[in-house]
């Protein structure tokens, strides 16, 4: 809604449908919406409503749903998808890595559900694109522990750990890990934590979209922010917001394939209908928040 009002408002009627957090009320909802004379739908977005409305045969108009589905299923040819999928990321921080030279690899891996599909999705495209993973070590706070992996990078067999932690994790462990060039994702961005993140968070690199990293872009400077109290959850989810009505737009106008500098990243149409994101690079450095790159 604040993208349409930036923009000086949407080419057609905009109609909101809460749906509930099932499959059911996807579809239900979905067929109201063409009922109602539909000529663009965008949502849903959960990853089961995505499978669903894909499975449903309904699709009959240009619809950019808000994730991936969460199983192999056959997209519609009107079924587009724009998502904040962590494992499109992590691919794009492994292909960094790997395009700096980095190919032995330490992972450190956190033990929540997010955290572990983070570190899987690593190793798969890192392994895939010639890297080894010498070493996967678990996220510990204890001293002992820690000294191991301390004891581990002073071996020298690997040239970078990956670190498949969040912010409050991967402090505990960067004092541990010496020289060895770091690499993360948006998980280990701090926000507005203070000066002294940057400082425990020394010299890792990770990605994350221009919102967060370049509020004075140019692409991005033009819209509204909201105050979700550092919420940067909301704050991704806020700007999926605005970058999907844009799309919505060009869709609308069969422009579709046209590359977009968006306030989530560069977006470019891939292969089944799908958004790529590429992210802008940056990595703390003398307690301040640097940009090394923008499109990867």
């Amino acid at each position: 809604m604040a993208a349409a009002k930036t923009q000086g408002g949407a080419p057609l009627p905009i109609r909101v449908y809460a749906v509930a957090d099932d499959s059911e009320s996807v579809v239900s909802h979905y067929r109201g919406a063409l009922a109602a004379g539909a000529r663009l739908v965008i949502g849903p977005l959960t990853r089961s409503g995505v499978t669903a409305l894909a499975s449903s045969k309904l699709v009959g108009v240009p619809t950019l749903a808000l994730n991936v589905p969460d199983r192999a299923v056959s997209l519609p040819p009107n079924l587009y998808l724009l998502s904040l999928h962590v494992e499109a990321e992590v691919r794009q921080v492994a292909q960094l890595a790997v395009k700096e030279g980095r190919l032995n690899a330490f992972t450190i891996i956190g033990e929540t559900p997010l955290l572990r599909r983070i570190h899987q999705a690593f190793v798969e495209e890192f392994s895939r694109l010639g890297g080894k993973i010498i070493a996967e070590y678990g996220f510990t706070s204890d001293a002992a522990g820690l000294t191991r992996i301390r004891q581990a990078v002073g071996l020298e067999m690997a040239d970078m750990a990956f670190l498949a932690l969040d912010f409050p994790r991967a402090r505990v462990v960067r004092p541990y890990l010496g020289a060895l060039a770091l690499y993360a994702t948006s998980q280990v961005h701090p926000g507005r934590a203070g000066p002294l993140a940057g400082f425990d968070l020394a010299d890792v690199r990770f990605l994350d979209m221009p919102w967060l990293l370049q509020p004075d872009h140019p692409a991005v400077m033009v819209y509204p922010r909201q105050d979700f109290r550092d919420a940067l959850d909301l704050e991704r989810l806020y700007a999926l917001g605005i970058d999907a009505f844009r799309i919505g737009s060009a869709l609308l106008q069969g422009q579709a394939a046209l590359p977009l500098d968006g306030v989530t990243g560069h977006l470019s149409l891939g292969r089944d209908h799908q958004f790529v994101r590429e992210l802008t690079g940056a990595q703390f450095a003398d307690g301040k928040l640097l940009i090394f790159a923008g499109k990867q």
